[in-house]
């Protein structure tokens, strides 16, 4: 049978190690172990599973396709950029490190193999568990870690931001122009981070990380006193926060160094923790560079559950649009219109970060069964009632715009404008009640003026005099 190897019960037993190394054991134990018995049940799932994606029977092709590019993501930085981007797509941030040393879990593919020759029937519980659990398995990886940048070394020639990745070979960033560019390094620090310096032959100058916060300040007398020089502010914490979750305390500076420039000047270069790198340029001016494109670190979308509710409130705008141009079948419209957009909004809100995997199965398996059986429904009705298609065309812009109305102050406080998010809430909910009411308006206007056409049709006298008939002479 076409499920028996990915449900024989070795493999479902792969499945759950699996589950329970990638999303428990990693986190309690992390290390080397862990680390490679992930790769071993990986790679005993995996060749089933891919098998199931041929029409025919191709096993051995499965199982060289899968050591062919498990080889290829350990091996190569382009490989592990690849899948990090495909992973990501699946299962949302994630990131794939190549790691030649995890080659040693291929001989994992020779017990897929063996599992493969002893065939177990499947019973159709094991093919209903079986199959979502291992498709699961390997899509939902385990929780994103992100890089930080924990300390930085200067000389004369160049800065060196050191990094603190639990399982990467990138130990640094380097720059020889102050800062402006960036290059990976491969050394370790001399010594221990520091949290204040002084410029070099100039010491009145000093900074300082100001304990317990993400601030920067500075003294002219020596270090006796200390005002602000650089604060993150709380729109951009909140902001950094939600593309690097779960970085507890990793929000702010973590250390700093402060380099003499040829022809004057000085730069101050701080490990901003997950946020990267931090820089005050000869001019003076503060400028957060974050993680320079030597580096893929992950992030996630900070405006993930915004545009999530745009898009749930822009399909309800638009259903309930066409909905005002029906011209029979009014109520189970409604009532299908209500349930579809009850599922859509259950799939949507079931991607969270606060779940482990990063999505609530039960609430989007619960919202894909209303959206199948109300979606369908809700589009044949839509058809049957005959909405005028001016009013289609109208709903469909509403839609649009309701989604762009959600959206773009969010995107404006992405960028800074406004910095705080709560202004960002506002606008938002200023600029979707003004698409909302004009839309309303715009449907009332069309309703009538088909209301008037009708009523002016029913009101017209038909010319019933008999054809060709002259006048009496």
């Amino acid at each position: 049978m076409r499920y028996a190897w990915l449900c024989h019960p070795a493999t479902l037993a792969a499945v759950i190690v699996l589950l329970v190394n990638d999303h428990l054991l990693k986190a309690v134990w992390p290390g080397f172990l862990t680390g490679k018995l992930s790769d071993v049940a990986g790679l005993v799932v995996a060749p089933p599973l891919v098998a199931l994606l041929f029409r025919r029977r191709a096993d051995l092709a499965a199982t060289l396709l899968t050591g062919a590019l498990f080889t290829l993501v350990k091996t190569t930085q382009p490989g592990a950029e690849l899948a990090s981007q495909v992973w990501t797509l699946a299962a949302g941030p994630s990131r794939v490190l190549a790691d030649p040393t995890d080659l040693l879990a291929l001989p994992a593919l020779a017990l897929a193999w063996w599992i493969r020759s002893a065939p177990t029937p499947p019973t159709r519980v094991r093919v209903l568990a079986g199959v979502p659990l291992a498709v699961l398995a390997v899509t939902a990886t385990s929780a994103v870690t992100y890089p930080k940048a924990v300390s930085v070394e200067a000389d004369d020639r160049r800065v060196v931001v050191f990094l603190h990745e639990p399982a990467g070979d990138l130990a640094g960033l380097a720059s020889e122009d102050g800062g402006a560019t960036w290059t990976s390094w491969h050394s370790h620090p001399t010594a221990p981070p520091q949290t204040a310096r002084c410029v070099p032959g100039q010491p009145r100058r000093c900074y300082r990380i100001v304990p317990g916060r993400a601030a920067v300040a500075e003294s002219d007398d020596y270090g006796a006193t200390f005002h602000g020089s650089w604060q993150l502010s709380e729109g951009r914490r909140t902001y950094v926060a939600r593309t690097y979750p779960g970085g507890t305390g990793g929000y702010r500076p973590e250390a700093l160094a402060v380099q003499a420039r040829p022809g004057g000047g000085h730069v101050v270069v701080v490990a901003n923790g997950v946020d990267g790198v931090l820089v005050r340029d000869v001019r003076g001016e503060w400028r957060r560079v974050g993680w320079p494109a030597v580096i893929k670190a992950p992030r996630s979308d900070p405006l993930a559950p915004e545009q999530r509710l745009a898009l749930a409130l822009s399909i309800a705008v638009v259903l309930a649009g066409i909905g005002t141009g029906l011209r029979r079948l009014f109520l189970a419209y409604a009532l299908t219109m209500a349930a579809a957009c009850w599922g859509v909004s259950l799939v949507v809100y079931a991607f969270d970060d606060r779940w482990v995997i990063g999505v609530d199965v039960e609430r989007a398996l619960l919202g894909a069964v209303i959206v199948t059986l109300a979606g369908p429904a809700c589009l044949a009705l839509a058809l049957a009632g005959q909405p005028r298609a001016r009013t289609v065309l109208i709903s469909l812009g509403l839609g649009a715009l309701t989604y762009a109305a959600v959206t773009l102050p969010f995107h404006g406080w992405a960028a800074g404008v406004p910095d705080e998010y709560g202004q960002a809430v506002a606008a938002a909910v200023v600029l979707t009640a003004g698409v909302l009411l004009g839309g309303l308006a715009l449907l009332r206007r069309d309703a009538r003026r088909a209301a008037s056409l009708a009523h002016g049709l029913q009101h017209v006298e038909p010319d019933v005099r008999p054809q060709g008939l002259g006048h009496d002479h």
